[in-house]
């Protein structure tokens, strides 16, 4: 029986977070209604990971993943252990140092550095990337709490948040510029990044659907916590849309 490792951060503050419940549900509910056979989902806390039996051992580059196991692992955490080694480890480690790839990125590709409360969801499939409507910071709650607690409370995030042609070419490709220099695994992307007198600045990417990605359940087909699992099993994605509403 498949089995999938739902990776959370670890304390019991995240643990019992409602926008975590509400991320973990949306994730067993893809997986749920696409598995064609009976699939087993664990949810374990960071810290938890080495003392589960499908670690094998550890070696020089840390605990190593049995690899004679059917398992897939799913992180919806930046704050896995350094000891652990994971398939998304590489991406994950260079996500968790904002200011060091905000500078990497700042002169390989010469980004423009800034803070900011939108996101573009980018669904990297092994054919390419597919980009979905832009989504953002309910406007009661913008400006006004600090960075570090945006994704730890229970906002209100919206999609679609329209932006004009001119904005959304540069966006486009600033992302597949971004993915291409990091050399991104299959998987949702949320490129967070905000807009100053009309310029595209980054603020930092998250490499899996995280607490904005809400926004797209019941509203773009499909919803990005499923688009993440397809990609996490190689299932083809052909096009991301917005689900007409009634007038």
């Amino acid at each position: 029986m498949p089995k999938v490792v739902v990776i959370v951060a670890s304390g019991e503050r995240e643990m019992t977070n409602p926008t975590l419940s509400r991320m973990l549900s949306a994730i067993e509910t893809a997986i749920a209604e696409d598995s064609k056979q009976a699939t087993s989902v664990e949810v374990v806390a960071a810290d938890q990971l080495i003392l589960k039996d499908y670690i094998l051992e550890f070696n020089p580059l840390g605990w190593q993943i049995s690899e004679s196991q059917e398992m897939i692992f799913c992180p919806l955490t930046l704050s896995l252990p350094e000891n652990v080694v994971l398939p998304f480890t590489g991406i994950i480690k260079a996500c968790r140092e904002v200011l060091r790839l905000r500078q990497q990125l700042a002169q390989q590709i010469q980004v423009a550095i800034g803070d900011g409360c939108f996101w573009l969801p980018v669904v990297l499939t092994a054919k390419g990337p597919l980009y979905g409507e832009v989504i953002a910071l309910a406007e009661e709650f913008y400006g006004k709490l600090p960075e570090n607690l945006l994704l730890l409370c229970d906002l209100t995030y919206y999609q679609p948040f329209h932006l004009s042609d001119a904005l959304r070419q540069p966006l486009y490709q600033m992302a597949h510029n971004i993915l291409e220099s990091l050399l991104a695994p299959p998987a949702v992307y949320l490129m967070q990044f905000g807009l100053q007198r009309s310029e595209i600045c980054f603020d930092r990417l998250w490499p899996f659907p995280t607490a904005p990605a809400l926004a797209s359940v019941g509203i773009q087909q499909p919803d990005l916590f499923t688009s993440h699992w397809y990609c996490l099993t190689a299932k083809p994605i052909l096009d991301l849309t917005i689900i007409p509403t009634a007038e």
